[in-house]
């Protein structure tokens, strides 16, 4: 199942124009109108927070705004668990009447009680969170049972006439042979793939399984290998990008192409890397030292090779040398012979922990303006 014809005219439209006039533009509005979950997973650094700040949601009106002020053809919806948030089908019709393509991600928990507040539409993806087979998913959650209720939820939705894909996460520790036999499951299914390596979120519980990027590169073309060069299984991800993880590009990071709005603001200077935030889309733009942040550059980048910093990359790469992102769709990732030479780590500049200055303010501000609700959430933790 592959992306509607009229999705890939319009963002390609929008990408080309964007590249001819020059300058800096997002591909993806990233969207967490949320950050409360029904899971723990222990590689999410995104629900580590004292419950005044679970207890806050962006407001319709936020999320139409956000849309609007950055312009990007698509929205990914993740949190937390965005289907907490009582007014999602609301937000998702809001974006899909700007005709913007919207992916839903949800662990599926609630999916089959949920399902029925929204409607199959061209605009509409349902990401169903799934690291792997069974043991695999089940462990990286940290729930057992998850696995089999994401599968019915993905049969659900498929039978209802929704478009579904996968958003698997890989991890240290993960097996080639087991992650192959997982995109062969979900070709039969016929559910696309979006595929990443986990970035080292700073207040994830678990800080010893992510892969660095020797691992990574090696690892996916353990993978590829198994598939064909790839070509076995249906990926959301461009060719460029998966070339990238198996070690043929050397790619920097976009890391502007995917920003993040969530409850604090939006985040500097990218979706993985918390460094602070502002309260509008230009002020991230142009108050963002830029040059500041990437492999190479800092710290908490040098190992980072996830799809949100480095499609964009891919998608500037495949406007600019066209033959070469056709050739890699054609023939499949190369899993042999030599890689393309990595970034110099060497002169990156040491890692800040500012993680939590925003926490402390956020906090401040919420206590201020309702300090009864401030100490009900307290209470309730």
């Amino acid at each position: 199942m592959s992306l509607p014809l009229s999705q890939v005219a319009r963002i390609g439209a929008y990408t080309l124009k964007q590249h001819i006039k020059g300058g800096k533009y997002p591909l993806v509005l990233m969207l967490e109108p949320l950050l409360r979950c029904n899971l723990a997973c222990p590689g999410c650094g995104k629900i580590d927070y004292p419950d005044p700040i679970l207890n806050q949601r962006l407001s319709f009106e936020q999320c139409m705004d956000a849309i609007d002020e950055c312009g990007a053809p698509a929205v990914s919806i993740a949190g937390g668990e965005p289907l907490l948030h009582r007014d999602m089908p609301r937000i998702v019709k809001g974006y899909i009447a700007k005709k913007k393509f919207v992916i839903l991600c949800t662990n599926a928990l609630l999916l089959k009680k949920k399902i029925d507040d929204y409607a199959p539409s061209p605009f509409f993806t349902w990401s169903i969170h799934l690291d792997g087979d069974k043991g695999m998913h089940d462990h990286a959650v940290d729930l057992e049972g998850t696995y089999e209720v994401a599968i019915e939820a993905i049969e659900l939705a498929r039978a209802k006439g929704f478009r579904v894909q996968v958003n698997c996460t890989v991890f240290d520790g993960a097996d080639p042979a087991r992650l192959a036999a997982f995109f062969d499951e979900m070709e039969k299914r016929g559910v696309e793939i979006t595929i990443s390596p986990g970035y080292a979120y700073e207040r994830a519980a678990d800080q010893q399984h992510f892969l660095n990027r020797e691992r990574t590169r090696q690892f996916f073309r353990d993978v590829f290998r198994r598939g064909n060069g790839g070509k076995a299984w249906t990926f959301t991800n461009s060719p460029l990008f998966l070339d990238f993880l198996a070690g043929n590009q050397t790619y920097e990071c976009t890391p502007w192409s995917m920003p993040l709005r969530t409850v604090f603001g939006w985040q500097k200077p990218c979706y993985l890397v918390g460094e602070g935030y502002v309260p509008t889309f230009a002020e991230l733009m142009e108050g963002t030292d830029w040059d500041q942040y990437g492999v190479g550059k800092y710290a908490k980048c040098s190992d980072c090779m996830v799809h949100c910093g480095f499609e964009g990359t891919a998608a500037t790469d495949s406007i600019r040398h066209p033959l070469k992102m056709l050739a890699v769709g054609r023939k499949g990732v190369r899993t042999e012979g030599p890689m393309a030479p990595d970034i110099d780590l060497s002169n990156a500049r040491p890692a800040e922990d500012v993680y939590s200055s925003h926490v402390e303010r956020e906090l401040a501000r919420i206590k201020a303006e309702d300090p009864e609700g401030f100490k009900r959430a307290q209470r309730a933790a």
